[in-house]
């Protein structure tokens, strides 16, 4: 209930809105100040009981300029045989129906796509649209026909996330998706839309790594000093890797050491990679990890489970 002015009343008087006859009219006189204006609030009633289809929702996506008329597409459903006997154009409508196929089918398809790869990673609205016009380019050339879906979908939102400042991995965002089908995706996107093929450097992903694994600043201070000096040294390992590696390394010379195990399931490393970069870190490791935060002598004591 708010409070407006009443013509009859000629003061403010607590307003009522009749959400039925949609009418609004004073507590005080009774008057009808505004008779069948339109609730512009949400709808929250679902109908999938009475249509019988999973969506509850009675209206279809927002306004989207990536697509044909923005999306506002109309798609008439199919009668079957069971309909009543007057539905005799039944077959005209179906063929009808075939001919006016939404062109922007696969095209949604592969933004819901996106979509849910972003909301699984929590990215921002802003790169989800971002990679859902790299998609719309590339699609747009018929590079996606014939082709694995997911990993070049995968592979848009890996480039949206680059060029929007916040890095991930291709592991993180592709999960399930071979290694081989990976650069596949990452190659035909890059020459379809002229992308450098920028690296991810392992202090583009420190901080997040580090918070993930409750790491405090101490600790994550030590870890992006280490990360930003291996970068002078010919380490022959992605950068995930040297990450995983030296987050190790900095965590035993802790009083709160963190779990391999964590450490793995964190980064999406084996152990076994993680044991071949620490035999290639090692020797630098007196000149990596930072003196004041540990001192040479248990930086020597360093070694692997």
């Amino acid at each position: 209930m708010t409070d407006g002015f009443c013509t009859d009343c000629k003061a403010y008087t607590p307003i009522v809105f009749d959400h039925t006859a949609g009418d609004t009219i004073c507590s005080e006189c009774g008057l009808v100040l505004e008779s069948h204006s339109i609730d512009e609030t949400s709808e929250w009633r679902t109908f999938a009981d009475e249509s019988r289809d999973k969506d509850p929702n009675r209206v279809g996506a927002p306004l989207d300029p990536l697509l044909c008329g923005g999306g506002l597409g109309t798609v008439i459903t199919k009668i079957g045989a069971s309909c009543d006997s007057s539905f005799s154009s039944s077959r005209v409508i179906n063929q009808w129906q075939k001919v006016a196929q939404n062109p922007d089918a696969s095209l949604i398809n592969n933004f819901k796509r996106i979509g849910d790869m972003a909301d699984t990673l929590g990215l921002k609205e802003t790169i989800k649209n971002h990679a859902k016009e790299l998609c719309k380019k590339v699609t747009d050339q018929n590079a996606c026909r014939g082709r694995n879906l997911s990993p070049i979908m995968a592979a848009c939102l890996y480039y949206a996330c680059q060029e929007e400042g916040y890095p991930r991995t291709m592991k993180e965002i592709a999960k399930g998706a071979t290694m081989k089908d990976i650069y596949r995706a990452k190659r035909l996107v890059r020459e379809k839309l002229g992308i450098g093929n920028k690296v991810i450097h392992a202090g583009d992903l420190a901080r997040r790594y580090c918070s993930n694994l409750g790491l405090n600043n101490l600790v994550t201070k030590a870890v992006l000093e280490t990360v930003k000096k291996s970068e002078k040294f010919d380490i022959r390992r992605t950068s995930t890797s040297i990450l995983a590696t030296i987050i190790y390394m900095i965590t035993q010379l802790s009083d709160r050491k963190c779990s391999l195990r964590d450490i793995v399931l964190s980064a999406e490393v084996s152990e076994s990679t993680i044991k071949g970069t620490f035999k290639d870190l090692h020797p630098y490791a007196s000149r990596l990890i930072p003196k004041w935060y540990a001192n040479e002598k248990d930086i020597r004591k360093l070694c692997f489970p």
